[in-house]
């Protein structure tokens, strides 16, 4: 990647974040996009993402991920599914003082995301758990379980519930609020739900953030 290519990324990346209530530092803003230049370089042979352009990976992927960041709950986080690191390494970039967990079961991109936590200066406090999220159980329980685009909340809620610390929450980002309606009409007992729209910079489309925490289920949602 160029300089005028990377200078490009930071200033597309510093104003979809200032515009997204986000204040973030010189350095989080270089390394996100430097992120984004890693998972530019891996894709033309890995095939991490769909999204093939740098610019489009700002938007469709670094901010929709950002937007997640105010509801993140204490310094342990578990990025289910990670993927490329979405939505995990960006709020681990943003967060510096969480401790992040990135589970991923396909050996392609757990080898991307173990690379770019070297690249990215963030090992000892980012690690990569290359396996299925439900095999992932540390000693200490998760404050927040990230997920996107992975399965159903029960589903999900089955797979991290053991995980969870006390008081932890899962941070699903969802797609339109009509589409979930059924997930979270379809949520065990004992857990409690909201869910936070959101909208992004040159975005038009509808985007949700669903919390699940444990406590009553809410009536109708």
């Amino acid at each position: 990647m160029s300089r005028a290519d990377r200078r490009q990324l930071q200033g597309d990346i510093e104003t979809g974040l200032n515009r997204q209530g986000i204040s973030a530092a010189p350095e989080t803003v270089d390394a996100l996009a430097r992120y984004v230049g890693l998972i530019a370089e891996w894709n033309r042979a890995y095939n991490l993402t769909a999204v093939r352009d740098p610019g489009d990976m700002v938007h469709r992927h670094v901010l929709d991920s950002a937007a997640a960041l105010p509801y993140l709950r204490g310094t342990r986080m578990l990025d289910a599914g990670s993927g490329a690191g979405l939505p995990g390494m960006v709020l681990a970039l943003l967060a510096p003082a969480t401790q992040c967990v990135l589970a991923e079961s396909t050996g392609k991109k757990a080898r991307f995301l173990e690379h770019a936590v070297r690249e990215l200066g963030l090992s000892g406090r980012v690690s990569v758990h290359a396996g299925r999220v439900e095999s992932c159980r540390p000693d200490r329980g998760f404050d927040t379980v990230t997920a996107r685009a992975l399965a159903e909340l029960a589903q999900l809620l089955e797979w991290i519930a053991p995980g969870l610390a006390p008081g932890g929450r899962l941070v699903a980002l969802k797609g339109q609020r009509a589409t979930v309606e059924a997930e979270l009409a379809a949520l065990p007992g004992g857990w409690r739900s909201r869910v936070n729209p959101v909208t992004l910079p040159d975005q038009e489309a509808e985007r949700c953030i669903v919390i699940v925490e444990r406590g009553a289920q809410e009536p109708g949602r």
